[in-house]
């Protein structure tokens, strides 16, 4: 029974018949009963008797690939919202008033919840309008979806628009990085596609960086160097090679690298300091 015991009057919405509670007189009760239990009874059965309505507009989500049992209390969350916001005195008919609260409660659980990548509110709208767009073109075109062309005339979107609500098309869910690449076959999975960082690059960027800065190094501080660096020649062989002591080779090292480090670092501060100022 519908609550207040009074019978269902019969209701079209979309084409499709379905029984309407009669909840007039107690939403009038509910504007007139102060917060206590008799009112949180009433307010109960009035929701319970409206559940219906809000499970059947969750059914037209169910293709989004939210889980059904989720979208019913999303719903519900919307019904509940209408119920507390009703005015009676304002002359709305309650399902009037409580369609558009339980659209909006699940339109907006799949923009602020569900989305796996960040996407703007403009992209997602433009999204919308592409998908609708798509489903209504769907019966005119063939099997390949209609095209960025055909989408742009029936709504009258730029096709940068179009092309850019349809990216946010599969921005909806992520793609894991295990999983296999479409057409592999071979369990090759996106992961193996993705590229990595060359150490070799910054080598190659400190080696430049350096290169002019040895050359203008003392005869004897570059050939030690070079044994040291490039040959992988220890301290002893090669103080033994140039009859010169392990101390003498450890220390023209660190105050050659010292020397380095300081011209390197004077030419490159000017430019933070421009940058900083700027």
């Amino acid at each position: 029974m519908p609550a207040g015991g009074a019978p269902p009057r019969s209701a079209r919405r979309g084409g499709r018949p379905h029984e309407a509670p009669d909840t007039a007189e107690d939403f009038r009760r509910l504007a007139a009963l102060p917060d206590g239990a008799e009112r949180a009874v009433l307010r109960d059965r009035v929701i319970s008797a409206w559940l219906p309505l809000s499970e059947r507009l969750a059914v037209r989500f169910h293709h989004r690939g939210e889980a059904a049992e989720d979208l019913r209390q999303v719903a519900a969350v919307g019904l509940v919202k209408a119920v507390d916001r009703y005015d009676p005195a304002q002359g709305t008919e309650f399902e009037s008033f409580a369609i558009p609260t339980i659209l909006g409660e699940i339109k907006r659980h799949f923009r602020d919840h569900l989305w796996s990548l960040h996407v703007p509110r403009r992209v997602q709208e433009l999204r919308t309008r592409v998908r609708k767009a798509r489903q209504e073109l769907m019966g005119d075109i063939d099997d390949n979806g209609p095209s960025v062309e055909a989408i742009a005339r029936h709504t009258g979107m730029s096709k940068e628009d179009v092309v850019l609500g349809s990216q946010a098309l599969y921005s909806f869910t992520a793609l894991s990085l295990d999983a296999e690449m479409p057409g592999a076959g071979n369990g090759y999975s996106l992961t193996e596609s993705l590229g990595i960082t060359e150490a070799g690059f910054d080598l190659a960027v400190d080696r430049e960086t350096v290169r002019p800065h040895l050359a203008r190094l003392p005869v004897r501080e570059r050939e030690i160097l070079y044994l040291r660096f490039f040959r992988d020649q220890t301290h002893r062989r090669i103080a033994e090679r140039l009859g010169v002591s392990q101390m003498y080779v450890a220390r023209t090292i660190s105050r050659a690298c010292k020397r380095i480090a300081e011209q390197i670092g004077a030419r490159e501060q000017p430019g933070r300091r421009t940058a900083a100022r700027t």
